[in-house]
């Protein structure tokens, strides 16, 4: 999924992805629909107080995988629709609803609670950490897999910018996309994904 997500890139800067059959077309997208759920609502951040450490990395490490792996399948689905000249059978709106989905469970809880530590939640069953004081104390080391995560979030958001452009949306997927586009110029430590979220929200003004 991740050399899909980055040839399928590739094939729609070259401006040729509709050369394609459309049924082919149409039928990747179904099965990138299911990568897409397998990740969308996988939790990241829970604490299995009974774990050991290595049990806990070894949890951690496969949700990460598959959280990431539906990141893919979320970029290879929307650069798909964002190609030109694209048929409008591929324009499936239960795969842009389902990409909707994950970037917004992903962002609110994988995401901004690893760069803003007011997002967090208390592990120890004091709830969301809510004091901006918290701030200073955050640590601006990142695993590599979190900043890969945010980086494929940030193209996401970017590009459904684009798909605002080509394709009419339901007034409930518009909605969605509003508030994920407000979201981000609240949280702290997130600049690129604010830049992206300015082209998110003035797509959604122009629509």
């Amino acid at each position: 999924l991740s050399e899909l997500g980055s040839e399928s890139a590739k094939i729609k800067a070259m401006g040729i992805m509709d050369k394609l059959s459309t049924d082919k077309t149409v039928k990747v997208l179904n099965i990138l629909e299911k990568n897409i759920q397998d990740g969308s609502k996988l939790s990241t951040l829970l604490n299995h107080n009974n774990d050991t450490e290595d049990e806990e990395r070894l949890w951690r490490d496969l949700i990460m995988e598959r959280v990431t792996k539906s990141a893919d399948a979320c970029l290879t689905a929307i650069n798909i629709m964002t190609s030109p000249n694209m048929p409008k059978a591929v324009y499936i709106e239960d795969v842009i609803e389902r990409v909707i989905q994950y970037t917004k469970f992903h962002l609110q809880n994988t995401l901004y609670p690893q760069y803003d530590p007011v997002y967090r939640v208390d592990p120890h069953g004091g709830g969301v950490v809510s004091s901006k004081a918290k701030r200073a104390k955050c640590s601006t080391h990142k695993q590599r897999v979190i900043v890969m995560l945010y980086n494929k979030v940030c193209d996401i958001v970017s590009s459904l910018s684009e798909l605002l452009e080509i394709q009419l949306l339901t007034d409930t997927t518009i909605l969605q996309i509003s508030s994920m586009g407000i979201t981000p110029f609240f949280v702290e430590n997130v600049s690129e994904l604010q830049l992206c979220a300015i082209k998110l929200v003035t797509a959604v003004s122009n629509f």
